[in-house]
């Protein structure tokens, strides 16, 4: 593994108003000395833009206090070349975080094209500037949904993943064979990491823990999915800050093949809490944070409000992350509890939507 240090670099973080994305720009310019951080996003509207303005504005206020950290937001589309190529020839990163797509199962049924642009045409623009302008390391996010419906659990990034039940699955698969591709081709260093459920404060909106409350607040009736039986390794967004981190820092390593041409230097991760929950035992401690934290009343009715309704199409009822690899390659585990984690997120959603 090649080491990186982070400190004097020029890095990219695109989809930098996003839920991993800014927080990633956040941690990186609290441990980050002397650096330039590029953000790009492009603002859609996919869930409610006022998140993405409130999460911008957190950067922009530590970015006022950091006197040694150069910071750049761009509004633009990594679906743009001319957006992307202009970019990289400006500011030449050298370390690049691509957690830009459209994300969604159910919205990859009705909105396909979103994903094609976004996630197939936006990466390999990513990609194409990387073997332009040759970089350190490529990060980019995966997903665990490209584990379809395999039945062995926890998946491990050994398995054989070539049956998605979802477009989305299938291009975030697309992109892990696209940097095998160019990581081959032009020696670019390229780490993916699946992602297990991500959640916390100031999330996404379409995530089942964020939509739920939502729906309590306004008195709406919640739909638990195949009837309540569905598993999911959730994992606080903090967490996951911490392994991109960590992962940044590592690159996998340029070697020679023995017919003299490069062994791709790529590597894929598996970045998950390793300890699924059931969706019911979920939803009732959201419940119980959620009347903790004031969101909801006390004597809220919470069985008046819960339906179980059978599995949707794209959806697994399963994930459940081996993240062995994590931690032998960066000798860390996602650990945090999913009462803390949802307690945090009670907790702003309280102050944010008052």
């Amino acid at each position: 593994m090649q080491q990186i240090d982070l400190n004097g670099k020029t890095i990219l973080v695109t989809g930098s108003a996003g839920f991993i994305g800014s927080n990633l720009v956040k941690r990186l310019m609290k441990d980050v000395k002397d650096a330039t951080i590029i953000g790009i996003d492009n603002m859609n509207d996919y869930y409610d833009v006022a998140l993405k303005d409130f999460r911008l504005k957190e950067i922009e206020s530590l970015n006022a206090q950091s006197p040694t950290i150069r910071y750049h937001f761009i509004k633009g589309d990594i679906a743009d070349k001319a957006t992307i190529d202009g970019l990289f020839e400006q500011y030449k990163p050298q370390v690049v975080v691509n957690l830009a797509a459209q994300a969604g199962v159910r919205y990859s049924i009705t909105n396909p094209d979103a994903y094609i642009q976004s996630n197939l045409i936006g990466f390999y623009n990513i990609l194409e500037a990387c073997r332009n302008w040759p970089v350190e390391h490529l990060v980019y996010a995966s997903s665990s949904s490209v584990y379809g419906s395999n039945k062995k659990v926890p998946y491990s990034t050994d398995d054989k993943v070539d049956n998605p039940v979802s477009l989305y699955a299938a291009t975030k698969k697309s992109n892990e064979l696209m940097a095998h591709a160019y990581s081959k081709l032009y020696n670019i260093p390229s780490t993916g990491l699946r992602f297990f459920t991500v959640y916390g404060p100031a999330g996404r909106p379409d995530m089942a823990y964020f939509g739920f409350t939502n729906k309590l607040v306004k008195g709406d009736t919640i739909q638990i999915f195949n009837f309540g039986n569905c598993m999911r390794d959730f994992t606080f967004v903090d967490d996951i800050v911490e392994g991109v981190v960590r992962i940044m820092q590592g690159a996998p390593e340029k070697k020679q093949g023995e017919d003299g041409l490069p062994l791709p230097p790529y590597a894929v991760y598996n970045i998950g809490n390793n300890n699924p929950e059931n969706l019911l035992n979920f939803v009732d401690i959201l419940q119980q944070e959620l009347i903790r934290a004031k969101v909801l009343p006390e004597d809220y009715d919470f069985d008046a409000h819960k339906q179980l309704v059978p599995m949707q199409p794209g959806d697994v009822p399963t994930t459940y992350a081996d993240t062995s690899a994590l931690e032998r390659d960066f000798g860390f585990k996602p650990s945090t509890s999913l009462r803390d984690g949802l307690r945090a997120f009670a907790e702003w959603y309280a102050g944010f939507y008052k």
